[in-house]
């Protein structure tokens, strides 16, 4: 099956380059292209989209503000001419930053590794109703069961997550962002953009920092009045 992808550049010759790449790659199909993202927008919301090829500067909207303003549940890869967006750019869950030229191998690099990040999506899998205490990840060529109660955190490494139990780690080839979207909101929570903790293992709470497991975890200062009302909530002893 071949991963559907849109090219969003406002360059003519770069977009051109992006389709030629594309039509040499066999698990790739082109549906469609857009000189901004906001004329990208209908063929997104419109098409599965597996694949986002993203420039940064471009007219009305660059690449950066598109992501921080839209989601989408495809794996961007940003292709720019300008190589100082990068850390914002994986900040937002980008999956890999190309800087123009591009060289053909680096880009089948990036897409190799969007479609083995896509297909490990896949293996997470919560268990609905009665049997919804567990998951399945691939984890060093195996299927993985995970209890939630089992797990105590998660914690964003670039495009792998290291998650951590009580007896040991398992690295796993899968975004944080990814991770967040499948976990039950009910018993995980994200408390800064590389950590994910089971609010149920929350030992203590000191100023921005969470004690759980035998790790501490500094709580975004965004993010802070939120984390702490829904680890407590309901369950602080008043005066």
């Amino acid at each position: 099956m071949k991963l559907k992808c849109v090219i969003i550049d406002d360059e003519p010759i770069a977009r051109k380059v992006l389709q030629e790449f594309i039509v040499d790659i066999d698990f790739l199909e082109l549906v469609g292209e857009a000189e901004n993202p906001l004329k990208a927008l209908s063929l997104v919301n419109s098409n599965e989209i597996d694949i986002i090829f993203l420039d940064i500067n471009m007219p009305k909207i660059n690449g950066i503000d598109f992501l921080k303003n839209f989601k989408t549940q495809a794996a961007v890869i940003m292709t720019t001419a300008y190589a100082d967006y990068a850390v914002e750019a994986y900040g937002l869950d980008v999956l890999d930053y190309l800087v123009k030229p591009i060289a053909f191998q680096r880009f089948l690099k990036a897409c190799t590794k969007a479609k083995e990040t896509l297909a490990a999506k896949k293996t997470v899998t919560s268990v609905p109703q009665k049997s919804n205490d567990h998951f399945f990840i691939k984890c060093d060529n195996q299927i993985e069961k995970i209890f939630y109660d089992d797990l105590l955190y998660a914690e964003a490494m670039l495009n792998y997550v290291m998650l951590y139990t009580n007896t040991r780690k398992m690295m796993v080839y899968i975004t944080i962002k990814s991770l967040e979207e499948q976990l039950p909101a009910t018993i995980f929570l994200k408390v800064h953009k590389s950590f994910i903790v089971n609010i149920n293992k929350v030992k203590s709470i000191e100023g921005s920092t969470l004690d759980i497991g035998n790790a501490k975890i500094t709580i975004s200062q965004n993010l802070k009045d939120k984390v702490i009302s829904e680890i407590v909530k309901g369950k602080m002893i008043k005066r």
